[in-house]
């Protein structure tokens, strides 16, 4: 297993960095990124930082498509895109996570397509639309009120 040691989501995780997240549970996070290729566009990250998927626990690896599923709904709910994209790519933080994307077209799921000006408040309405839609969806003891 590649256990990496704190990253730039430990401390995102941990408080330290601010972080709009739309799921909490002991084992796995969902924050929104602030480079969004679209509205809406979420990580799924476990709590133990791990480099790659491929060496994760298996039981961490359930614990994280589970919460990627409920995400993807509430996203699919929120947005209501075409699909909802996923990418594994890990090549920016050492801590695996899933890229959740809202997308009307395959040729969305880019990261060239980045928006690098997201304003706080664009992503603060996104979070507040996935976590309504988790609500709904009866995940009231994982979705942060902060």
């Amino acid at each position: 297993m590649s256990d990496v040691g704190p990253t730039l989501f430990t401390r995102i995780i941990q408080g330290e960095l601010p972080g709009r997240f739309v799921w909490r549970d002991d084992h796995v996070v969902a924050f929104l990124t602030i480079e969004p290729i679209r509205p809406g566009h979420t990580l799924v990250v476990p709590v133990t930082p791990v480099d790659q998927w491929i060496d994760l626990e298996p039981s961490t690896w359930l614990a994280v498509n589970e919460v990627a599923l409920a995400v993807g709904r509430a996203i699919s709910e929120a947005f209501q895109p075409t699909r909802v994209g996923s990418i594994i790519a890990g090549m920016e933080v050492p801590h695996c996570h899933v890229h959740l994307v809202p997308i009307d077209s395959e040729g969305e799921l880019s990261f060239a397509l980045a928006d690098r000006t997201a304003t706080p408040e664009d992503l603060d309405s996104a979070c507040e639309r996935i976590r309504s839609a988790l609500l709904q969806a009866g995940h009231e003891t994982s979705v942060p009120t902060d």
